[in-house]
């Protein structure tokens, strides 16, 4: 335990210590749980055996995918926190087929493996061999010279990329089987996305020029310094991880739900952004700031039948800009089971 500068322990270490009791659980938490994962059952008779994407925020109706694309964890995550839950044998099984479906995915080339992989297996009683089967294809696709795995050409574009969205689940996903790659995919990920001003999540790498910042995303893209901050959360355990914890208050953001494009004051909200910052807030030990940003998206954009609202797909696009996103649900699922602990299991 280090100790803060006047040799007393903080309140935080005190707890973790056993010195002090608890924060009392927030009366809303576990019945918004509850919810979302009443959400889960409802969404998993609409889908089958698709993947859900997105949802209109009126009718609550699914955008559905075959394959699952680069949310398919989330959805596979999410049946298995209602798995375990609920305790359902048939909840069980629904989660274990979506996981199984998951494996082809192995031998695709994308870095977004890890948020398919590791989230879809975080919470499985059998995922194992799934994981394992993705975390060694990723070792294999690391490319020591540019000192991460590539974001590929899986969904097109050149393959010598770096995006933002890539570090999540990889890090501990790579951290399974060699975890120096792990540490070494993060901070090349951070030097190049923090590295210049306005910060960039997204770079292109060339033999003749180097890494090459893209506009899209664009700098103010809220999911950007989202997703960092859940990778660095995810990398304080790697081999010198505290040398990471002077960049979690440059990533935390300023308003509890942010503006999808930060650089746009028009823009409407992200509430997947702040459910991935919640989550990283709790795992970093900044309970308190987490416990707010849930109230906030329990109360102002949860609906009373388990969907979180306001959630941007593409902003550029167009796409599902105020909708309800499969992975701001599995977030915010994840990060209201952290908080109760009324979800037992999981490897993270």
């Amino acid at each position: 335990m280090k100790a803060r500068p006047d040799g007393d322990a903080s309140p935080s270490e005190d707890r973790r210590a056993g010195r002090v009791e608890p924060d009392p659980l927030p009366d809303w938490a576990a019945p918004a749980l509850d919810s979302v994962l009443a959400r889960v059952a409802i969404t998993r008779i609409e889908v089958g055996d698709r993947f859900p994407l997105y949802a209109d925020p009126d009718t609550g109706t699914w955008r559905t995918t075959a394959r699952g694309s680069w949310t398919g964890g989330f959805w596979a995550g999410l049946l298995w926190l209602r798995a375990r839950h609920t305790g359902d044998p048939s909840d069980r099984e629904a989660a274990r087929a979506c996981t199984a479906r998951l494996a082809d995915w192995a031998g695709a080339d994308t870095s977004a493996r890890g948020l398919i992989f590791w989230y879809g297996t975080v919470f499985a009683d059998d995922g194992d061999r799934i994981r394992n089967r993705g975390a060694r294809a990723c070792r294999d696709a690391f490319d020591p010279e540019l000192g991460l795995v590539p974001w590929g050409s899986a969904f097109g574009g050149p393959r010598l990329m770096a995006r933002v969205d890539g570090v999540p689940g990889m890090v501990p996903l790579l951290a399974t089987v060699d975890a120096e790659a792990a540490r070494s995919h993060l901070r090349r990920h951070l030097d190049l996305c923090l590295g210049s001003q306005p910060s960039s999540w997204s770079w292109l790498h060339t033999e003749a020029t180097g890494w090459t910042a893209c506009a899209d995303p664009p700098p103010g893209w809220s999911r950007g310094p989202a997703w960092l901050l859940l990778a660095l959360a995810e990398g304080a355990c790697l081999p010198d991880g505290d040398s990471f914890a002077a960049l979690f208050d440059t990533l935390t953001p300023a308003s509890s739900v942010p503006l999808a494009d930060t650089a746009h004051p028009g823009s409407p909200l992200d509430t997947s952004a702040a459910a991935i910052t919640a989550l990283a807030l709790l795992r970093l030990g900044r309970r308190d700031r987490a416990v707010g940003l849930l109230e906030t998206l329990v109360d102002r954009h949860l609906t009373t039948d388990g969907r979180l609202l306001e959630g941007c797909y593409d902003l550029t696009a167009g796409t599902a800009v105020r909708h309800e996103l499969i992975w701001g649900d599995f977030f915010l699922a994840y990060a209201l089971a952290e908080l109760t602990g009324r979800v037992a299991g999981g490897t993270g």
